[in-house]
């Protein structure tokens, strides 16, 4: 499994739910095609963590790296409605971090 790590801030933290909902939408985008497994969106709990990570953390799992190629891909193409689905969701947010994680040890089947 690999496993697309998400950290941000909100440009405007009073707008947490419409965030979220815009994440949903757009990582729901993906899911229904089958293009990613399952994601998980996450909130720092009573200030606990470092700060550079943003307050939010979202997860993405994908198979194999080829299905998250895949969702770049399509988002690199530009078309409606991920154009607009994309937008809802990096027009509110700040200090984004992402790395990619895999489950060690490897497993090959």
């Amino acid at each position: 499994m690999d496993i697309y790590h998400v950290w941000c801030n909100l440009i405007d933290s009073r707008k947490d739910d419409e965030f979220c909902a815009a994440v949903e939408a757009y990582l729901d985008y993906f899911k229904s095609d089958g293009l990613l497994d399952n994601y998980r969106i996450t909130r720092r709990k009573l200030g606990f963590g470092p700060k550079e990570l943003g307050e939010f953390h979202i997860l993405i799992e994908t198979k194999n790296m080829s299905k998250l190629e895949d969702v770049w891909r399509t988002v690199a193409q530009k078309d409606e409605p991920v154009v607009s689905l994309h937008k809802d969701v990096y027009s509110r947010v700040t200090d984004f971090r992402s790395a990619l994680y895999r489950d060690f040890p490897d497993t090959f089947s």
